[in-house]
């Protein structure tokens, strides 16, 4: 019993930090409805630059001193962020603020290598908490005591800043309804500055008060947000109070879940956040959503479907890329055969986001469950390729069935939570679940089949494989299915009015997402000859947003160039520079202030201002679409 007193305590000093960095980006989204991905940045630069002020700059500010310094500093750092970037693009579909919060992340966690190092670092003890404490019979370091005091005392701290000032009450109220402040003729600009300043001074102040706790490391920002996320949407996104209660249900869940499930430790937290969005979609404490902007803030102009020409001009593409084996090295083939890959996995998540609304920050789950299906049929039932492709994919759609089921219940940032939540219950369950999947040393000796061993041999099979994939996922588009998903995603009420079921519509077009996600996925393990439980990690999932929203949400086929340009780009700055994170996040930065609508929406608004000259009606149809 003593025993399970001091986890408990160990687990309450846990949730302070856990609180601190949860509770900044509840504030950030309650107001400016940014789902603030750089987040975790901000937390391990609290850690890194309070690090340095208090071993070499200890005797001027003192330890407390420097970490209060150290998160003035960072919250500077993320003022200037808002100011010139993120307040450039608040007009912007807001999945694009997610976009470039993620190129942020990755500048950082280059620049921290560059300043301070590949290798951990220790800081030193908090002065004053070096000790520990008797506490049941057993010693309890006293500044985990320190910790477990904190947290109430930040909460009463924010309590008061936002109902005693004038500035909080803005705040609130904002966080209530933004249109509404602004029409008060309050200046959003620099509220929206102060409140991100706020958050970001709260993330670093949590990692700057781990230093005397555990090591400093360039890991710690992608270790920590997954949690934060978790935090904030079992607490209710927005709510600083169930950001508090959700931080100890979390942090006391790490520490007991070790000790009475440790087979399923991992899963334990993703759960319990997966059970409070079925029960109570906007979290313990949180407030239903207001309406939803169409398509997550989408306006897209009507599509049709390709003209001849354009068909045939996409047929010489094709061509051009089928013939690439006769000129190209085994090296770039490889590179191009994971690119295709790529693009149908882009394309799928694409389908599901811009046709029927949904963005899944989760739909890595589907690809790596392919990759598992197709590696078990090969390494357990002695299957060959072409049978593991055919039969692989079907995990990822069971899963889709599975998770999507669930998940269409819920609309815009909670469904994204819960489709997060869903792929780290299926990636714990791959990482712990050694004796099937082998854990985090996967599985092995995937290989293709003898006539698609070769590099030009299992390009075309990409190619083909991609082609076809993509092609069906187009026609579904312009398909009666196509047309009735648009409807329920521009208005629910409209088309259930005329006999349209939103839910069992988004379902259906979540298990079509996941199962050419499945497709991809298991290629993808015979193009590696391994599947590992990484396939299904945040990384994966956000790579492919990262392809969509480059190419343009707003397109039908954006997706295909965005995976191309993202993916090529990222493999070759891999293979020129020790720093291609920091220079692959500023050009993502860069391409969402220069084309804020993607480079295929980007290219199609050119189209439209400048149609070709002789063609009257075009025009006039311009300048009225313009008006």
């Amino acid at each position: 019993m003593e025993f399970l007193l001091v986890q408990a305590l160990s687990g309450l000093a846990s949730a302070a930090s856990l609180f601190l960095v949860a509770s900044g980006l509840s504030i950030i989204f309650g107001v400016t409805r940014i789902v603030n991905f750089a987040h975790g940045a901000f937390y391990m630069l609290g850690a890194y630059v309070a690090y340095t002020l208090t071993t070499r700059f200890a005797g001027p500010f003192g330890f407390w001193g420097a970490i209060v310094a150290a998160a003035i500093i960072v919250a500077l750092l993320g003022a200037l962020m808002e100011m010139v970037l993120l307040r450039r693009i608040y007009q912007a579909p807001e999945l694009f603020q997610l976009l470039a919060t993620f190129g942020v992340t990755l500048m950082v966690q280059d620049l921290v290598v560059v300043i301070w190092g590949p290798e951990d670092l220790l800081g030193p003890r908090a002065p004053g908490f070096t000790g520990a404490i008797s506490l049941f019979g057993r010693m309890v370091p006293t500044y985990d005591l320190f910790m477990m005091t904190l947290g109430p005392v930040v909460l009463g701290i924010l309590w008061l800043l936002f109902h005693k000032t004038r500035w909080g009450v803005l705040v609130r109220a904002a966080t209530q309804d933004r249109e509404m402040v602004a029409a008060l003729g309050v200046n959003q600009k620099w509220l929206f500055t102060g409140v991100f300043a706020l958050g970001v001074f709260l993330a670093a102040l949590g990692g700057a008060l781990q230093i005397p706790r555990t090591t400093v490391t360039h890991a710690m920002d992608l270790s920590i947000i997954v949690e934060v996320f978790v935090v904030v949407v079992i607490g209710g996104l927005g709510s600083v109070f169930g950001a508090f209660v959700a931080a100890i249900i979390v942090a006391e869940l790490n520490a007991f879940g070790i000790l009475i499930l440790p087979q399923i430790s991992l899963i334990t937290v993703f759960l319990v956040m997966a059970v409070v969005l079925v029960v109570r979609p906007w979290g313990l404490f949180g407030k239903p959503e207001s309406a939803p902007r169409a398509a997550a803030g989408l306006t897209i102009r009507p599509w049709r479907p390709f003209t001849q020409v354009e068909r045939a001009g996409v047929a010489l593409v094709v061509v051009a890329v089928a013939a690439l084996p006769f000129f190209l090295g085994n090296y770039a083939l490889t590179v191009g055969a994971e690119i295709l890959i790529y693009v149908l996995f882009a394309a799928s998540l694409h389908f599901m986001m811009t046709v029927g609304g949904l963005a899944s920050f989760g739909h890595a789950a589907y690809f790596g469950l392919g990759a598992y299906g197709a590696a078990f049929l090969v390494k357990y039932m002695g299957a060959p390729m072409e049978a593991a492709l055919i039969v692989g994919p079907l995990l990822g759609l069971a899963g889709a069935v599975l998770f999507g089921w669930f998940c269409v219940r819920l609309s815009g940032v909670y469904f994204a939570m819960l489709t997060l939540a869903f792929a780290q219950i299926a990636w714990s369950i791959a990482f712990q679940w050694v004796d099937v999947t082998g854990g985090d040393n996967g599985l092995l000796g995937i290989w293709p089949a003898t006539w698609a061993s070769r590099p030009a041999g299992f390009f075309w099979l990409a190619l083909g494989i991609a082609v076809v994939g993509v092609g069906v996922l187009r026609m579904l588009v312009f398909s009666p299915f196509g047309y009735g998903l648009r409807a329920v995603r521009d208005s629910a009420l409209r088309s259930e009015a005329i006999g349209l079921n939103r839910q069992r519509m988004q379902w259906a077009a979540f298990i079509v997402a996941g199962t050419f996600a499945g497709l991809a996925g298991a290629l993808f393990a015979f193009l590696k000859g391994s599947v590992f439980p990484d396939y299904m990690a945040i990384p994966t999932s956000v790579d492919g947003l990262v392809m969509v929203l480059l190419g343009g949400v707003e397109t039908v086929s954006g997706a295909v160039v965005g995976a191309v340009l993202y993916k090529a780009l990222a493999i070759w700055l891999m293979s020129q520079t020790d720093l291609s994170k920091l220079v692959l996040g500023g050009v993502i930065v860069v391409i969402v202030l220069a084309f804020p609508k993607g480079v295929v929406g980007f290219i199609e608004d050119l189209r439209h201002r400048w149609p070709r000259k002789g063609n009257g009606a075009t025009v006039g149809a311009t300048k009225a679409e313009a008006a």
